[in-house]
């Protein structure tokens, strides 16, 4: 599974410590979604953030690096240009210090998943 890295997993140094091994595919800018940065990086809507496609050989120590479990960060799929699909990561805002939200009701994970599916938002490769 690739998985769009926007934060300290584009570092090949700190990838090495979560993952076996790293191999990075490329560049790639999110069209739709902007980063910012709180006690951790995460994404909110609009706007655009450039990062690296990261292929982990297993997504289970990125999710445990990410805090998924806890609820700190939700891995969701996003379409790509050329149809298919990566994950990525996006932060609670809320537990990250960040003063924005994300649109909607109903639970964190839940909303961003709606935002991603109503507004277009897309993976678009630049290697």
């Amino acid at each position: 599974m690739a998985v769009f890295v926007y934060g300290t997993l584009t570092d090949r140094d700190t990838a090495a410590q979560v993952v076996e091994t790293v191999e990075y595919r490329g560049r790639a800018n999110v069209d739709g979604l902007h980063r910012v940065d709180g006690r951790y990086p995460t994404l909110l809507p609009g706007g655009s953030v450039a990062g690296r496609i990261l292929v982990p050989p297993a997504i289970e120590p990125l999710d445990r690096y990410e805090g998924v479990e806890s609820g700190l960060y939700v891995r969701v799929q996003v379409p790509t240009a050329d149809g298919g699909n990566v994950a990525t990561y996006i932060g609670d805002p809320a537990r990250l210090g960040v003063a924005d939200e994300w649109p909607g009701s109903g639970p964190f994970p839940e909303r961003v998943r709606a935002y991603i599916r109503e507004h277009a938002v897309v993976v678009r490769f630049q290697d």
